[in-house]
């Protein structure tokens, strides 16, 4: 790439086209290029740009979401009494807490940055797509962390479960949240308009919550079909045979990387929807 700099004018850093004086007529000059923005050093910007505006508005919304879980165990624990329905009912409420916040507030903040404008600011960066996309999406997911570890806990203490495998959350928090936040973005990207973002964002947590919470065995045939769909799926079922007290670690394993699989697909599905929101 050229650009076109008139000798008389130049900075003392650039010096006129050989064979050319100082006060000739403007020359094409070769001019250095900015070396390209990489990827994870643009992520690590965006993930912490993203935690520091989103820490104080969306701290008091993951109170809400761990207490609306927690309050979903204490319901269910009048009608389920234990086994693998009790499996079920932890696990499920704790990924919820990844759901409230990486599904739905992602899908929202997604919505309202197209509709605001703000994707132009992002748009005129120095940083890839994927690295905006990506950043906030591991913000958002970080948030999660806490309520989900203590929903975990407390859902472990009510039905008398062994908190012996509970480090399954190191995988599950990360690959769930992947796989849902890149929904929730993709879901925020692509409504045409925000108020409708917050719809799909809603209806995503609902089905979460319903999907997930509800032991899978006393679902219809073609919820169940459903169920198989929503990404949050396996890694419910990853926390919930971690529960087992010999739980069968090829099939944990085998649901985790379903879901790793399906967050990388969630993701690229939200880098594409940036890039179509962008250009518009």
């Amino acid at each position: 790439m050229t650009s076109i700099i008139p000798a008389r004018t130049a900075p003392p850093g650039v010096r006129p086209a050989p064979g050319t004086s100082g006060t000739g007529p403007a020359r094409t000059v070769a001019g250095p290029l900015a070396p390209r923005a990489r990827l994870l050093p643009s992520l690590a910007a965006v993930y912490r740009a993203q935690l520091s505006r989103a820490r104080v508005a969306r701290i008091p919304l993951l109170f809400v979401a761990t207490f609306q879980s927690v309050g979903i165990m204490v319901l269910m624990r009048g009608v389920v009494d234990g086994g693998a329905e009790a499996r079920a009912v932890v696990a499920g409420s704790s990924v919820l807490v990844v759901a409230f916040v990486a599904l739905n507030l992602l899908a929202q903040y997604f919505g309202q940055l197209r509709a605001g404008g703000g994707l132009d600011h992002y748009a005129t960066l120095p940083v890839p797509p994927a690295a905006v996309v990506l950043g906030a999406a591991a913000a958002y997911a970080s948030f999660t962390v806490p309520g989900t570890v203590f929903t975990a806990i407390t859902g472990s203490v009510l039905f008398q479960l062994p908190m012996t495998h509970l480090w399954v959350l190191v995988a599950v928090v990360p690959l769930s949240g992947a796989a849902l936040a890149g929904l929730g973005a993709a879901l925020g990207l692509l409504a045409p308009r925000p108020e409708l973002a917050t719809l799909l964002g809603q209806l995503g947590m609902s089905a979460a919550l319903l999907l997930g919470v509800l032991p899978a065995d006393r679902l219809p045939e073609p919820v169940g079909w459903a169920r198989d769909l929503l990404p949050s799926t396996y890694g419910v079922e990853a926390l919930a045979r971690s529960f087992d007290a010999r739980p069968d670690w090829g099939l944990i394993a085998f649901f985790l990387a379903i879901c790793a699989a399906v967050g990388v697909l969630s993701l690229a599905v939200a880098t594409w929807a940036y890039r179509r929101a962008a250009v518009r």
